[in-house]
């Protein structure tokens, strides 16, 4: 029997991808003045970047602030090193979120505000369990204020995190964002 060994990855350049993703790179270029590493690595397949752009970027129920809770929270549940430093940045620079209250979101226990940690809580347990929340939980999330509506939006934005942890998981790229403490 032949013994394989682990397949290494690397971040793919402009030059590397189709012409397609070429022109995606050259819009994040624009906007972002970086194509990050891992939507880089997406593009290491045709379609699978444009396609995880539009899931990302898909119209949602849920305000920013709590897409990034949901982020966060399933990021530490996959203890992804890309998507936590990234979504770290991100809660702080477009959400204003503050360090404590970003390790809080982590740990999804939330003193600052309670439809966040009842969000947190029921992500949390969601991710963990494989979409089997605690009947408590969910009651918890819908007497907070979410309806039926935002539970799809919810699962729509784990399953986006799920991808994006599972994809840096696995290949292990470099990340490309501010180092973050664990938790």
């Amino acid at each position: 029997m032949q013994t394989l060994k682990k397949v290494t990855f690397e971040v793919p350049t402009r030059d590397q991808v189709s012409e397609n993703n070429q022109a995606i790179f050259d819009q994040m270029q624009k906007s972002f003045g970086t194509v990050p590493n891992l939507y880089a690595t997406f593009a290491l397949n045709d379609t699978a970047l444009s396609d995880y752009l539009a899931l990302q970027n898909r119209k949602s129920t849920l305000s920013g602030k709590e897409r990034e809770i949901i982020n966060l929270v399933v990021s530490q549940v996959n203890e992804c090193d890309y998507c936590l430093p990234a979504h770290t940045f991100i809660s702080k620079k477009m959400y204003g979120f503050s360090d404590e209250e970003i390790l809080e979101i982590r740990r999804a226990e939330i003193s600052f505000n309670d439809k966040y940690d009842a969000l947190a809580k029921f992500v949390k347990a969601t991710a963990i369990n494989r979409g089997r929340p605690s009947d408590d939980l969910a009651d918890d999330l819908f007497n907070a204020g979410y309806t039926k509506a935002n539970v799809v939006d919810i699962i729509m934005v784990i399953g986006d995190k799920i991808i994006s942890n599972y994809l840096h998981n696995f290949t292990k790229i470099p990340v490309d964002w501010p180092e973050v403490p664990r938790v």
